[in-house]
């Protein structure tokens, strides 16, 4: 199974985690959803790890790869979860998507900056296509901050936008983190290519390791949270909606991870992160569904979202491949073919 498809499968996975969490926040809060889906799957995760060898593999991790993936976990799932909950419940989200798709551009100058990528002019056009989105919501603000007919729910911008801010960082540097430290775990220096095979085990073991880490990492993070902020003594009076849509949401966000973390293992972060940005699809669509009567689903927005994933397209795509197959005339070629 190649790293592509494994990110696909990832994305589903994650588009109707989203539409869960963002049920579980209507009548619970972030800091509860924390509590239920971070600490609560990592035995699911150990017996993941177990039946892949990661436990063997974690024998000849440097300390660097602990490091890594500690750092890869605190940073997407606590800090960029805790805001991505934050963000749902202020905005909704359908309005939330086109801030968190920020992450993408975040994640493509890490990968040039630290992992010595190549940013193209194709590259830059899909930049432009992703901001579009930002752009709308900020420019009609005051239309969404106003109450809609047929919705109860009033989105609250300036805490959703500043949360969504926050996300970008903790969403889009995490994948920087899982390569450096499959790296370091396969003993490879920074920029070099990952060329391991799924047959040998290894790589399957390697990234379930340090997706178990980074959610042991992460979980003691939410327990420190939770002593500090009375959080688990307020889950006696959790609702059972909210409890039921985060259990859901977290063993789905469990199962996703195993997908894309072993998908940066098998494919580049400029292919892996694209792709994922393909589960904003998946969650209007499950949104839609589910959650109808608490989402500004806006059309303006919805087409932003939608040009925002041919966007991440366009950020992960082979550029020489890409342009091969459009065979634009020279001078768009030259544009888009342009490398930094």
């Amino acid at each position: 199974m190649s790293g592509v498809t494994l990110a696909i499968i990832a994305a589903a996975l994650f588009g109707f985690q989203n539409a869960a969490a963002r049920r579980g926040v209507i009548t619970s809060t972030p800091l509860q959803g924390m509590i239920i889906t971070v600490p609560t799957v990592v035995p699911l995760l150990a017996v993941v790890c177990y039946c892949l060898g990661g436990f063997a593999a974690v024998q000849t991790w440097p300390y660097q790869t602990y490091m890594f993936a500690g750092a890869a976990g605190v940073i997407h799932f606590v800090i960029g979860r805790f805001s991505n909950y934050n963000s749902m419940q202020a905005l909704g989200s359908t309005l939330s998507t086109p801030i968190q798709q920020l992450s993408t551009v975040f994640s493509l100058f890490c990968a040039v900056t630290i992992l010595g990528e190549i940013l193209t002019g194709l590259n830059i056009f899909g930049i432009a296509l992703v901001s579009i989105g930002p752009a709308l919501l900020i420019a009609g603000r005051r239309q969404y901050a106003s109450r809609e007919v047929g919705t109860t729910f009033v989105p609250d911008l300036k805490r959703g936008i500043l949360h969504g801010m926050v996300c970008i960082v903790g969403y889009g540097g995490s994948p920087i983190l899982i390569v450096l430290a499959l790296q370091s775990a396969s003993g490879l220096a920074s920029g070099e290519k990952l060329v391991e095979t799924y047959l040998s085990g290894e790589t399957f073991a390697h990234s379930s390791a340090i997706l178990l880490f980074s959610y042991i990492f992460a979980s003691a993070c939410v327990v420190i949270m939770g002593l500090q902020s009375n959080g688990f003594n307020s889950l006696s009076s959790m609702s059972r909606e909210g409890l039921r849509w985060f259990l859901v949401s977290g063993l789905m966000i469990a199962v996703s991870q195993v997908f894309r973390y072993t998908a940066f293992a098998l494919a580049p972060v400029s292919v892996v992160v694209p792709i994922q940005r393909l589960s904003v699809i998946f969650r209007l669509l499950f949104n839609w569904y589910l959650n109808r009567q608490y989402e500004r689903i806006e059309t303006k927005i919805v087409i932003g979202i939608i040009l925002s994933v041919f966007g991440a397209v366009a950020l992960g795509v082979d550029t020489t491949v890409a342009l091969n197959w459009l065979d634009p005339n020279p001078v768009i070629y030259s544009i888009l073919n342009w490398r930094l």
